[in-house]
């Protein structure tokens, strides 16, 4: 495959015709607005994963705000958030006049650190929001006993990982709720979009007063009997939304197909470390993050793959690093994120990328690494 025809992207939603005939429908049926295929695409996700409510609202980022909203979080309060995440996490509890406090993560889960956490919690701590980051599911056997020690509430920033499982249960049923992202990087797309899961009947009322301007519905009536917002997701996303879960289980058995392969090939190479899972996770890869254990090398190998054709991506931020946060409160020295802003390496997974698409990636990966691991 020569160099001037590799074009290998970081991601490539898997959307066609099935999309199309789906947007068609709704603009000939004139009901633009928030409505059926939205309620339906609502339907298809809560049955996916188990949860007695899904909710859709605009994007991810206001579904973690509404969630702190309706656990009446204010100012003063105190949110845990892990520092390895992206902006969005810990920026919806900033936005709503409370405090994030960051803590570290684990070296190989790139999930929160519950020693951590420990550390962090103070009178003051109301909340935790949990990252389980690119598709790499929580324990929240870990998790519960924290929520009954110390009466927190737990909010699932699960932006990455619709279909992932722990112990058998998948995410979107064990946090009190779980905030999703239909991001065209995310495991389902509808170019942007958020669903917030609970199993809590008040929870979810209070979600759709706030998404709906506080209005209350009854028969043909409305009351407004809260002060609220509007964030509804229009049912031309709707029914992208559906036509997605049409292909969700597919989307999944591909990129773990995709990840292992990766895995396979890099098992030979000790300086590089592939993403690792519990053995009672079923981790979805949304992000196939390697981490690098050269130091200062990174941004080069991204380059130098950047010439050959080859879209790669840091992991996500350290947040304490990015000057938005600079007087935000940290607990411990958060070396493991920084390790893992500095180092981890994310690699294309399209859904159609070939077996030799692999292997050349990871011929250039190794390739790079080589070159910069001799430089002074």
């Amino acid at each position: 495959m020569k160099n001037e025809k590799r074009n290998f992207k970081l991601i490539e939603p898997v959307v066609g015709k099935e999309e199309l005939r789906a947007i068609q429908k709704v603009l000939e049926s004139g009901w633009l607005t928030e409505g059926p295929l939205t309620r339906e695409f609502e339907e298809r996700l809560g049955q996916f994963t188990g949860a007695k409510h899904a909710i859709a609202v605009t994007n991810c980022t206001i579904a973690i705000e509404i969630a702190l909203r309706v656990l009446q979080i204010k100012p003063g309060d105190e949110v845990i958030v892990p520092d390895f995440t992206h902006p969005a996490t810990a920026d919806a509890v900033s936005w709503i006049g409370a405090d994030p406090v960051l803590v570290d993560v684990g070296l190989s889960s790139y999930n929160i650190d519950i020693d951590e956490v420990e550390k962090a919690i103070t009178k003051k701590t109301k909340c935790l929001i949990a990252v389980s980051w690119g598709g790499n599911p929580l324990d929240f056997r870990l998790l519960d006993k924290l929520k009954q020690e110390h009466g927190l509430y737990i909010v699932e920033d699960a932006a990455c990982s619709l279909g992932s499982e722990f112990a058998g249960k998948k995410t979107g049923t064990m946090a009190d709720m779980t905030c999703f992202s239909f991001h065209p990087r995310k495991i389902i797309t509808t170019g942007e979009g958020g669903m917030i899961t609970t199993n809590d009947d008040e929870l979810a009322e209070r979600i759709r007063l706030l998404k709906m301007f506080g209005m209350k519905s009854t028969g043909e009536e409305h009351a407004f009997v809260k002060i609220g917002s509007n964030y509804k997701l229009c049912d031309i996303l709707g029914a992208i939304g559906v036509a997605q879960m049409n292909k969700i289980d597919r989307i999944i058995e591909r990129r773990i197909e995709l990840a292992g392969n990766y895995t396979r090939l890099f098992k030979d190479f000790g300086f590089i470390k592939p993403p690792k899972k519990d053995q009672n996770a079923k981790h979805v890869y949304q992000t196939y993050a390697t981490y690098i254990e050269i130091d200062g090398i990174r941004d080069r190998i991204i380059q130098d793959l950047k010439k050959e054709g080859i879209e790669t991506q840091i992991g996500t931020y350290a947040l304490h690093l990015q000057k938005a946060f600079e007087n935000v409160k940290t607990i411990g020295n958060l070396q493991t994120a920084e390790k893992l802003y500095n180092n981890l390496l994310t690699l294309p997974m399209c859904h159609s990328m070939s077996s030799e698409a692999q292997q050349l990636v990871v011929q250039e990966v190794i390739k790079s690494i080589e070159r910069h691991r001799r430089e002074p």
